[in-house]
């Protein structure tokens, strides 16, 4: 061994000590099993998912927010308080909050995280969210079973204050209507190795292809889009600095910086793109669809989109048919285990001219009778209260009137007596 300190590198001086105090350690353990130390003198790595590196929606700030999401969970062994703003922001090297917020959003619109939950209090005080983070976008399916607010949050943020928020809601759900035009069942659950074969192929062949939910289409958009908005944004950077200069020539530096501002502002918070729920959804006669009440608010959502393919009185007859399956069951039919699936093959026979309704006549029957009878009653109890006769008409005026004369009579007294005080403290 070399005993020239001049030698010896600082590094390797640094890994002696380590390694004399950690021979120290070992020999001053009281337990009777082997000793054996191990050392990593290499970096920390952590490995991230190809399929969120190559997502061709998700622009890098988004990517960057995912990574460090999932690093705070890794850190902690998988459960954790979800990192709060400033604690990604330090992280990301992120200092607008809006831009954290606008990256949370748009990842779970795109399926690569969840919010499962709102934690409250007995009392009902909100405590916080339970989130889930996935290394893949979850499937339709499972987004709607684990957030039960998943397409009502698509349907908000089509008026979300930042433009690219919207545009991404947006082919969310415009990848949904375009398989639903296709005849496609978006609930259907496809094989993990199948949906990740065709992201492969996607990234790999110029997104000529689906990746995961976004049909072909709308990945071509979204990315045109981005490429649109960030010339734009340099454009408009060039143009900024541009008028800075001008303005710093002409001692205005402050107006003009005011004037950029109100600009930006107008541009990306007034903007307002979103569509009314599809529960405004009717049917024949402009009469108000009738749900199952089996199906929750997300699956309401997407039979909407269903049923918005066929005629306003084809519509109902299909959620009777429905109903009426729901119902069978009690009676010990084979339940079912996807509502929407169902549905879809409902809506399929009724598109091809094969639908025919069995279980859903008696839904309707059932209905029109509660309706019918519901009309009834309240044209009985509004023939059963007695008119006012003309005799009874002027009586009821008559001490009407006598009352009002009544009240001035006395409010004129009032005055009278507040005059005659003021005329005594003068």
């Amino acid at each position: 061994m070399n005993d020239d300190p001049v030698a010896i590198r600082s590094e390797t001086l640094a890994l002696d000590a380590l390694i004399q105090e950690t021979i120290a350690q070992a020999e001053s353990s009281k337990g009777q099993g082997p000793a054996d130390r191990m050392l990593f003198l290499g970096n920390r790595h952590q490995s991230f998912p190809t399929a969120v590196v190559k997502d061709p929606v998700l622009e890098p700030v988004d990517k960057l927010v995912w990574m460090v999401i999932m690093l705070s969970v890794r850190e902690t062994g998988g459960t954790t308080a979800f990192p709060g703003y400033d604690s990604i922001g330090k992280m990301a090297n992120v200092s607008s909050r809006s831009t954290i917020a606008r990256a949370i959003a748009i990842l779970r619109a795109t399926r690569w995280l969840t919010l499962c939950a709102r934690v409250r209090k007995t009392s009902g005080r909100f405590r916080g969210n339970v989130y889930a983070l996935h290394d893949e976008p979850l499937p339709l399916a499972d987004a709607l079973h684990l957030d039960a607010d998943y397409m009502s949050f698509l349907e908000n943020a089509l008026g979300h204050g930042h433009a690219r928020v919207r545009t991404v809601a947006q082919g969310v759900l415009d990848s949904m209507d375009e398989d639903i035009q296709a005849g496609q069942d978006v609930c259907a659950q496809a094989h993990p190795i199948e949906r990740r074969i065709q992201s492969t192929v996607a990234t790999k062949n110029g997104y000529s292809r689906r990746y995961f939910s976004f049909t072909r289409n709308v990945v071509k958009r979204l990315r045109s889009d981005s490429i649109k908005q960030k010339r734009e944004g340099i454009h408009h950077d060039q143009n900024s600095n541009l008028a800075g200069d001008r303005v710093r020539n002409s001692n205005a530096q402050k107006s003009n910086s005011g004037s950029c501002s109100s600009s930006y502002i107008n541009k990306t918070t007034t903007t307002n793109t979103g569509k009314p729920s599809n529960f405004a959804l009717t049917g024949e006669d402009n009469q108000p669809l009738v749900y199952p009440r089996r199906l929750c608010d997300n699956h309401r959502e997407i039979a909407a989109r269903y049923l918005s393919a066929l005629a306003p009185e084809q519509r109902q007859p299909v959620l009777d048919e429905l109903a009426g399956r729901f119902q069978a069951e009690e009676k010990g039919m084979n339940p079912v285990y996807d509502e929407i699936s169902f549905l879809h093959s409902l809506c399929k026979l009724m598109g091809q001219g094969k639908f025919i309704p069995k279980l859903g006549v008696k839904v309707r029957n059932r209905r029109r009778e509660r309706e019918k009878a519901s009309t009834e009653a309240s044209q009985s109890k509004s023939s059963q209260l007695p008119s006012e006769t003309d005799e009874q008409r002027r009586e009821r005026r008559a001490r009407d009137s006598k009352r009002i004369a009544e009240i001035r009579k006395m409010m004129g007294r009032r005055g009278t007596t507040n005059n005659q005080d003021v005329k005594e403290d003068t």
